[in-house]
């Protein structure tokens, strides 16, 4: 399990996490089932509810002045949002490590995937960190999708987590990756991408300091966005779908696909109906809210 951790105000793109924990879980759900691993996961949870004090406060905030739950609420919401975090993560290595059959999957506006495809056209979605998207291409292998999506990522993530995911994967992603440079070279690949009638993939929830931003106001308080996903989908003239995989009982997702009014040019009009689109999931899921870090301004 990880979670951001840094003294600025936004967040760095770093999680914590170590090899031999996600190893550990490995094994018990090798060995003892998925579930074996959420019971450890309890304990796990507790020990970032009880030490984890930046990342409280913020989520603190998220549950009490966001959500307007009351303290004790609010406080509980926070050790069963740590818990549920845990379980996303070792619902994706679950998934990565060959136990894809264990989980059910529930479709919601997937006829707005095939439109996309059926035109053979260019598209771009938008996701944000809540709920569980990395593990949305199982969602589309399960429905015969052949979609090649192109997701646009940042690459500060520790290089040997990722190395040891990689080893015990035993369905190797099919959907490349394009990482942001700060020399703007991924603006050339998304370009080519969409030119070749790929999907791109983003996140527009993640602001880094000293990049171009929009203001937009979501669960009544404003935060800062990145500008990138939204002035990039207003301006390619191509369909926009705003996708997200929520986590509902036991080992069940459900993934969420809404189409986005788009009006040429206006990147502000299109985050306006992203945060409105996020807030209604919000509401429906409010313990799957991933974001450890200072993320509304009046914080």
């Amino acid at each position: 399990m990880h979670t951001n951790d840094e003294g600025k105000t936004k967040w760095q793109g770093k999680s914590k996490g170590t090899v031999l924990g996600y190893s550990i879980f490995v094994w018990l759900m090798k060995h003892l089932g998925i579930y074996a691993a959420y019971i450890l996961l309890i304990f796990v949870a507790f020990y970032y509810f009880l030490f984890e004090w930046r990342s409280n406060g913020y989520m603190y905030y998220y549950f009490r002045h966001r959500l307007g739950y009351n303290p004790l609420k609010a406080v509980v919401c926070l050790y069963l949002n740590y818990f549920t975090f845990g379980q996303t993560i070792i619902d994706k290595i679950a998934i990565l490590a060959g136990l894809e059959d264990k989980f059910t999957y529930q479709f919601d506006g997937v006829e707005n995937l095939y439109k996309l495809l059926d035109q053979r056209q260019s598209g771009v979605l938008i996701s944000a960190h809540i709920g569980n998207f990395e593990i949305a291409e199982p969602f589309f292998r399960k429905i015969d999708l052949n979609l090649q999506i192109s997701t646009v990522t940042t690459d500060m993530e520790h290089s040997v987590i990722k190395e040891y995911l990689e080893s015990i994967s035993k369905n190797k992603p099919s959907n490349p990756y394009i990482y942001v440079k700060e020399d703007m070279s991924h603006i050339f690949k998304i370009n080519d991408a969409i030119g070749d009638n790929k999907i791109v993939c983003f996140t527009g929830d993640r602001y880094f300091e000293g990049v171009r931003s929009l203001k937009g106001t979501l669960l009544g308080a404003e935060a800062t966005f990145p500008a990138g996903p939204f002035f990039i989908a207003s301006r390619l003239k191509v369909p926009v779908l705003f996708v997200y995989v929520m986590k509902e009982s036991r080992l069940h997702y459900h993934l969420y696909a809404r189409v986005a009014e788009v009006k040429n040019r206006d990147a502000q009009t299109l985050l306006d109906a992203y945060t409105e689109n996020m807030e209604q999931m919000l509401k429906k899921y409010p313990l799957q809210w991933f974001n450890y870090f200072n993320f509304w301004d009046e914080q």
